[in-house]
């Protein structure tokens, strides 16, 4: 019998822009990108890109959802996913949460690993930035922690948002066989 795998430690930071990002950055050369909204996107395909931009960097939330749960939470009139296709394919995607007229939260956001290292990580972020301040709102908020991409941090500070507060957190991993129930549904 497996044993259930130790919960991670994480220190979590929460930041916050109020201002639209200064920068802009060129479509990154030599790749064809192009990057679209997914309304009602399929419960499964959500799920791979969750997992295939999150296995890296223990995301597990999503995957515990249930069908219902997961449909509510991105099907949700407030809540965007946005896909990135790079050379044809999936290569990653976020997702944007409108809590209210003043604040919206970059839920997720990421890249494939076969995406990380193409020079569009800055370039992706800043068009999700450019999603989240369409409507104008007072503040952008987005939460990271040390099981994130080494650069996680330093990116979302270069780009203009400011840590507003921080936290420890545990972690719990999957077992293998709710990893493989989640990706079965």
């Amino acid at each position: 019998m497996a044993k259930k795998p130790a919960p991670l430690k994480a220190h979590v930071t929460q930041l916050e822009m109020t201002a639209p990002p200064k920068a802009s950055l060129p479509v990154p050369v030599n790749l064809q990108t192009v990057v679209i909204r997914a309304p009602e996107i399929p419960l499964h395909f959500y799920r791979y890109l969750y997992r295939q931009v999150g296995k890296r960097w223990h995301w597990y939330k999503r995957l515990r959802m249930s069908d219902e749960e997961l449909a509510a939470a991105i099907h949700n009139p407030r809540v965007s996913v946005t896909v990135l296709y790079v050379n044809g394919a999936p290569a990653g995607f976020f997702e944007l949460l409108q809590q209210d007229d003043d604040t919206v939260e970059l839920s997720y956001f990421g890249l494939f690993e076969r995406a990380i290292g193409l020079g569009i990580g800055k370039w992706f972020l800043l068009q999700a930035l450019y999603a989240a301040w369409h409507n104008n709102p007072k503040k952008v908020t987005v939460t990271t922690n040390t099981l994130d991409h080494p650069r996680a941090l330093q990116l979302y500070q270069m780009m203009g948002f400011s840590p507003v507060s921080t936290y420890e957190a545990l972690v719990m991993p999957m077992t293998d066989a709710e990893l493989l129930k989640a990706l079965d549904s």
